[in-house]
């Protein structure tokens, strides 16, 4: 008879790979069990386990086609699973509220909305006065400090400030938890830097969970308390890396000997993922 394979979980009681320095650990906030999704093609995850802590920002890096934008979208319900559990504070998708944000902020934003109109469009669906989907709008961009004409239609905007407004639409509502599909890969470089700083301000302002899928290493244990690395299809967890240091982080943070420790260490597992392709 088969023997069972063993099923890598990431835990937070786990001893920190690479870390800057461990604290205490949060309880999980999502919990996945057993998670399964086959395509025609391939096997993208099969009996997956993982822990999403509360309170972190998570960024999830991996070779090509391993299944990480895959991997939050059954989460999020985006996709179906084949089998698994995955749960909110014990309780099912449905009975919690999360943000997402989608890659190409050109087309999530309605075009023939007002940026305001736009951020206040889920507060809409959830049938709120207008008058508090006002409040709450001035109250979440008066308390981040955006300075973006929001009266503004998308097409009037920048790239950056038309993915910050995608952002605040996401934070609006007051999520649980914040997904991020590869958020800047459309945006040129100074754009990105600057989305970057502006994300981790949020996150520190807010203190939401945070899920960052990203195809740059640097980005990914830049923004990062916890990252994610993923194997070959079908995906498992090579390392799961916590990454303590001190925010706000600048640029000054890329030469310290723990950022740049720590991303030495995820290159290094993750050209060894490549490798066994």
């Amino acid at each position: 008879m088969a023997r069972e394979r063993p099923v890598a979980r990431a835990k937070e009681d786990r001893a920190p790979t690479g870390a800057a320095g461990a604290k205490s650990a949060p309880s999980a906030h999502v919990t996945i069990r057993g998670l399964t999704k086959h395509f025609p093609d391939a096997v993208l995850y099969d009996r997956f386990d993982l822990d999403i802590p509360r309170g972190k920002l998570l960024s999830i890096f991996g070779p090509n086609g391993c299944g990480k934008s895959t991997l939050i979208n059954m989460i999020t319900g985006l996709i179906p699973t084949d089998a698994g559990e995955i749960l909110f504070d014990g309780k099912p998708l449905r009975d919690i509220k999360f943000g997402y944000v989608f890659q190409n902020y050109r087309e999530a934003l309605f075009p023939w909305l007002r940026a305001i109109d736009n951020i206040q469009y889920p507060l809409k669906l959830m049938k709120l006065p207008k008058a508090e989907r006002r409040m709450r709008t001035e109250r979440m961009v008066s308390s981040l400090g955006v300075k973006v004409d929001l009266n503004r239609y998308p097409y009037e905007l920048s790239g950056g400030q038309q993915q910050l407004v995608s952002i605040l639409r996401a934070l609006v509502v007051e999520p649980q938890i914040l997904f991020l599909d590869e958020p800047f890969s459309a945006l040129d470089y100074e754009m990105t830097l600057f989305m970057r700083d502006q994300l981790q301000r949020i996150f520190v302002e807010t203190g939401t969970t945070t899920v960052l899928v990203s195809h740059d290493l640097e980005e990914a244990v830049y923004l990062a308390d916890r990252i994610l690395l993923l194997s070959r299809r079908p995906a498992s967890i090579a390392d799961y890396v916590h990454y303590d240091a001190a925010r706000p982080r600048t640029d000054a943070t890329l030469s310290q000997h723990d950022f740049v420790r720590v991303k030495a260490h995820c290159l290094e597992v993750f050209q060894r993922e490549v490798r066994k392709g």
